[in-house]
């Protein structure tokens, strides 16, 4: 009998089990509420908060844009004269476009012949200070060594070790210089040759900030590590401009050569 009774409940307790049970949700209790498990539901819980890391790209971009360093060159004026040392690489610099100048001209005129070094029993002087340059026709041009005839076999020696590839040829006083046809060859010639002048720069570059880094280590004793550390981040920023000015003028000279 008993059974019977149960059986006639079943429908009701079903019914019973079935409906959700209503439970209000505060903020307290959502924290260690469990959703009920549906078919085909993950059994991972959803994380309860997601940590954004930087990529990469954005840590290079960081690290490139690190803080400038200015200082006042009167205030480490006992560790090192940082006026001295953007003046030698200035020097650098200056010394370069100097050899572009001289040694990398496309055009073969009697301006460019100007500044050849001519190397004598007296010294070195440039070429137009010795003899007097001029257009014979378009494709000579004349140097006449009349003023220092001593001078003219250096002068030819000179004209000919320059990278203008000139072939001169001497008749007494007079320097005869056949104006070369500017060939791709040429341009890419001269093209190496600034690249080989510019890395030439470079490394004058890396010695001045050399010597001037290891002045400043010897400065350390009566001077914080920060402030030593700041002088040297100097220097390392202004030979960085002028390794960065120096790309910049071989890119001019380099596309002014190849056209």
């Amino acid at each position: 009998m008993a059974l019977n009774h149960l059986n006639l409940l079943r429908p009701f307790l079903c019914r019973s089990l079935a409906r959700p049970a209503r439970s209000p949700l505060t903020v307290t209790s959502w924290v260690g509420f469990i959703p009920p498990i549906c078919p085909g539901a993950s059994l991972h819980p959803a994380p309860a908060c997601i940590r954004l890391y930087a990529t990469k790209k954005a840590k290079a971009k960081a690290k490139g844009q690190s803080a400038k360093v200015n200082i006042n060159s009167s205030l480490v004026e006992d560790i090192i004269s940082l006026d001295e040392v953007k003046e030698d690489m200035t020097a650098v610099l200056n010394a370069l476009k100097d050899e572009f100048t001289r040694n990398l001209s496309i055009r073969t005129s009697p301006g460019a012949l100007d500044h050849i070094v001519v190397t004598t029993q007296d010294g070195k002087f440039p070429l137009n200070q010795l003899g007097q340059i001029s257009m014979k026709s378009p494709q000579v041009i004349m140097v006449n060594m009349s003023s220092f005839p001593e001078a003219t076999a250096a002068a030819t020696r000179a004209l000919r070790e320059s990278s203008m590839n000139l072939n001169p040829e001497a008749d007494g006083t007079i320097i005869k210089v056949p104006v070369p046809k500017v060939t791709r060859e040429h341009r890419e010639n001269l093209a190496k040759l600034a690249k080989q002048f510019s890395n030439k720069a470079k490394d004058s570059l890396r010695r001045v900030r050399s010597n001037s880094v290891s002045q400043v280590k010897k400065a350390k004793e009566g001077h914080s590590e920060d402030t030593i550390r700041l002088v040297e981040k100097q220097i390392q920023q202004m030979a960085d401009n002028i390794a960065a000015e120096i790309d910049k003028q071989l890119a001019v000279k380099t596309k002014e050569l190849l056209g």
